[in-house]
């Protein structure tokens, strides 16, 4: 059973970036480091959204059984 934790993750980001402001962290180093995980972020949760689909139709499995191209 799949539940949804969004709400958690934004709470563990919160709480990360009023901790790096606390230490003194400047706000312009965070936006950077945000925008710089970004894209891994994005490529992250995308290709683990394509785990519940299954993409080959029946050609592609029978073609695979035969051998031949």
């Amino acid at each position: 059973m799949k539940q949804n934790r969004w709400g958690l993750y934004a709470i563990a980001v919160a709480i990360a970036v009023v901790g790096a402001l606390a230490l003194g962290v400047p706000v312009g180093t965070l936006t950077i480091l945000g925008l710089a995980m970004a894209c891994p972020l994005m490529m992250f949760f995308m290709m683990r959204g394509m785990h519940d689909q299954d993409t080959h139709d029946g050609r592609d499995r029978d073609r695979s059984r035969s051998g031949r191209p």
